[in-house]
């Protein structure tokens, strides 16, 4: 009697794998991804802000790195971090979980191209994660700004929480989906639609999902830095002095003021390190996703070998 295992499919994750267990690929990603890339996103931040103090008036990524580290420490790019962490591993598992059972459930794991069935499914994970992660990324942002007081996430959610109310954490979370749900359906449908072009036999490929990830997530990240600028000046408009910046209530006021302010260029704020952030980071985020499903599900098949007579 022979035994061998089971061909690994690891493009979904094992049926009996736990809940826990599929999870856990996803929250490991969403860490990967914001972590490793926090100080692109913290120059991101300061740059869209629709009223700077001078002293965080930037020409570009290396110009705040520069003066930034000159200035205030290179630790400060880091300040806020502890946020993410702690937002994007429940929010990331959610959203991945999500994800693969809407893909399933669109019939997005057949064979050949299906963009709509990705896309849809990156809508419906973006929607859940969100909800989770929004308050998160107020308090991240809050604490990137240039000036930022707050010692802790734990004092900056306090504080604003006192100052602003329960709003303050959601204000931005109508057009945060607004953004994000474009965002991930480009994304997902992209990478989907590269990784079965570079990787037609669908193998555990490392560089295949590193490649796709990276693209997708430029792609996604160019078409909706708009809708990221307006979101940006919803969630640290509790830090301006500007009265009309702390009233902006909704996107199409955020867009009306950044266009009175800054014209059209005013959209295409921090395009640059948005970018330079969400290529790598979807990458790594991708890359982190793939090794995990396919780590499970390659201990699930020598666990379970098949019994050949």
């Amino acid at each position: 009697m022979a035994q061998i295992t089971e061909e690994i499919d690891y493009e979904a994750l094992p049926e009996n794998a736990s809940l826990s267990a599929s999870l856990l690929a996803g929250a490991f990603a969403g860490i990967a991804e914001h972590a490793i890339m926090y100080p692109v996103d913290s120059i991101k931040t300061r740059m869209q802000i629709l009223q700077p103090t001078p002293q965080a008036v930037y020409s570009g990524v290396i110009n705040a790195v520069s003066k930034i580290s000159t200035t205030e420490g290179a630790k400060t790019l880091w300040r806020g971090v502890n946020s993410v962490i702690l937002g994007a591993g429940p929010a990331h598992a959610l959203y991945f979980g999500t994800y693969e059972y809407a893909k399933d459930a669109f019939g997005g794991n057949g064979i050949g191209h299906h963009p709509l069935a990705a896309g849809t499914a990156g809508a419906c994970a973006t929607i859940a994660s969100d909800a989770l992660m929004n308050p998160f990324d107020v308090i991240k942002q809050r604490m990137q700004v240039h000036g930022s007081v707050y010692k802790s996430v734990f004092d900056c959610a306090t504080k604003v929480y006192k100052l602003e109310g329960l709003r303050a954490f959601y204000i931005s979370y109508p057009t945060t989906l607004t953004m994000t749900i474009p965002f991930q359906s480009i994304q997902f449908a992209t990478y989907e639609y590269l990784r079965k072009v570079l990787n037609p036999t669908g193998v555990y490929d490392p560089l295949t999902h590193i490649t796709a990830g990276g693209i997708a997530g430029a792609v996604a990240a160019a078409a909706t830095t708009p809708l990221d600028v307006a979101k940006t000046l919803l969630q640290t408009r509790g830090e301006a002095t500007d009265v009309r910046i702390r009233n902006c209530n909704g996107l199409f006021e955020a867009f009306k003021l950044i266009y009175q302010r800054q014209g059209l260029a005013g959209f295409a704020k921090g395009i640059q390190p948005r970018i330079l952030s969400h290529m790598p980071s979807t990458a790594i985020c991708w890359g982190v996703y793939e090794y995990g499903k396919w780590f499970l599900s390659r201990n699930n098949a020598d666990q379970h070998p098949i019994n050949m007579h």
